[in-house]
Formats: C-alpha cells, structure tokens, sequence
C-alpha cells in the first residue's frame, strides 16, 4: 500500500544556487517552486497529508541578508498562493515556534489556516521556526498525564499522523532535528538530488522504494 503520510527533509537550495552562481535567494525561490509541484502531484498520488521541512530553528544563525529574503519570500509565497490552495481543496498548517517570527507574518500564517481550514483534499505541513527538540521541550511544559496519546495532544498539530515515509534530498543522511516524536517508526528514503531538482519522478521512486519495506513496527 503506497504512503498515506510522507514528510521532506527539503535539503539543498543553497547548494543548487551556488552551482549556477545564483544568489542563495535564488536556490529557495527555486526549491519553493518545487515544494509547490510536488504538493500537486502528492494530491495525484493519493497523499493525505505532506509535511515539508521549511525553515528551522536553527536557520536563524544564517547570514542575516538570507534569512530576511527567507522572510519577504515566505511572506510573499504566503498571500500569492493560500487563495489557490483553497480553491484546490488544500488545509495548511504551519507548526514551530510563532513567537520568534515577525508579527506580520504570524498574521499572514494565521490567515492561510483560517482560509484553508475546512478543506480536505490534502492536508500540507509546514514546518516553519520548527525543532524536533523544541517541539518536544513545548509539549513537555504543557503535558499533565502519563500516556503517549497524552503526549501527542500536547504537540503542535496533535491531529497530524505519524509520517508512512521521510524523504530527504541533496545526499545527506540524517534528519536534522525533524519530526523526532512522529518519525520513530517512518521509513527513510535518501535521495542524492538537490531539492530544487527533485522532480514528480524522483518522488514515484521514493515512494516505491518505501512499497518494497517490510514494516514490522517493532515485531518480527
């Protein structure tokens, strides 16, 4: 049974950029294209939810000049196309920590869920100012039970189920602080394009590799 729930580790923009002698801006531009195509053809493949891994906690230590162009550009991405995803029938959620983010933003952010909200076709993760660890430090401050059900209810989408399959582009193997609690049992796929140039084939690879797992979620 193909994945119902598939989260990327969308690794390699900057990279890309500096190939082609771009600015580094140029890389993210490129890659949020892509997020874009690949969310369309998630819908095609009968994903229910994909959760991309846009901007971590540990991004603001870039140079100031990127990250600011991250910010205008996410901001930008954010006004331009929530009305499109609405009308493809698209629930947005963003998850991390909003404290940190620009209020403006944090507004626009609000606005996308609020607008998408009732929608069902595919639910789209984004995990924006997000940290496994951070996440997880948060829910421990909220939590006041004994049980892993308990526990979840405390995450920042409790509703969002754990991923079937991680992907992660651009050849690196690890997963950087992503999804720590939900991931425990994924299926991991490393794939060696850049993120930029991960195209509607790459993803059919990725998910068929995930077809030829045995999952045995601990028992034999």
């Amino acid at each position: 049974m193909p994945p119902q729930y598939v989260a990327i580790i969308t690794d390699g923009n900057g990279r890309w950029a500096e190939r082609r002698g771009l600015p580094t801006i140029e890389g993210h531009r490129a890659g949020a294209d892509v997020v874009k195509d690949r969310l369309k053809d998630a819908v095609d493949l009968g994903i229910r939810e994909l959760t991309v891994f846009s901007f971590s906690t540990e991004n603001w230590s870039r140079p100031a000049e990127e990250v600011q162009g991250l910010m205008e550009m996410f901001a930008e991405r954010i006004d331009r196309e929530t009305p499109e995803l609405k009308e493809e029938g698209v629930r947005m959620r963003f998850i991390g920590r909003r404290e940190s983010v620009a209020p403006d933003l944090v507004e626009r952010m609000d606005w996308a869920e609020r607008e998408t909200a009732h929608n069902d076709r595919i639910t789209f993760y984004v995990a924006f100012n997000y940290g496994g660890r951070a996440e997880i430090i948060d829910a421990a401050r909220r939590f006041d039970g004994t049980t892993e059900e308990e526990f979840r209810r405390c995450l920042y989408a409790p509703e969002m189920h754990d991923p079937d399959l991680l992907i992660r582009t651009s050849g690196e193997l690890r997963i950087s602080n992503y999804l720590l609690w939900q991931c425990a049992y994924s299926e991991l796929v490393f794939r060696p394009e850049l993120w930029p140039d991960f195209t509607r084939e790459a993803f059919e690879e990725s998910l068929a590799e995930f077809d030829r797992r045995q999952r045995r979620f601990g028992s034999r």
